[in-house]
């Protein structure tokens, strides 16, 4: 078992573009996979991911049935004439994909993108929340 399924075994990696993509035939646009950390507690899932460089306007995050994607694209464009001695990073789209067992409630996440950290909240679905139960 890898430490990701340690810290939410419910929620696994899945690749940057969607098999769909691929079998379509469609030319892929090379992404790259954000940096990110995954918490947990009894309530929700925490998500930080690392898009240096994206604002709001090149950020999407959509949540389908059973998966969560990021997409993020980087708001600076080389100025004309510009000669670039060194890059530290690759001028690329930012993607990233998690799959889940449908543990999330879609409905209530929650998202803060500022200076280049997105925070997402994913609060678990009502089905799979620990609940105290009183005996009689």
């Amino acid at each position: 078992m890898n430490l990701f399924n340690q810290i939410a075994p419910r929620l696994s990696r899945s690749l940057a573009r969607s098999q769909n993509d691929r079998s379509a035939g469609a030319e892929a646009e090379f992404a790259i996979k954000p940096a990110y950390e995954l918490t947990e507690n009894d309530e929700a899932w925490g998500l930080t991911v690392q898009l240096p460089g994206v604002t709001k306007d090149g950020l999407d995050l959509t949540a389908e049935e059973g998966r969560v994607t990021i997409k993020g694209r980087r708001a600076w464009k080389k100025p004309e004439g510009w000669t670039s001695v060194y890059r530290e990073s690759v001028e690329a789209p930012f993607e990233l994909a998690l799959e889940h067992d449908n543990t999330v409630d879609a409905d209530k996440i929650h998202a803060e993108l500022k200076d280049g950290v997105l925070r997402v909240s994913l609060p678990k679905a009502e089905a799979i929340k620990p609940r105290k139960i009183t005996v009689s």
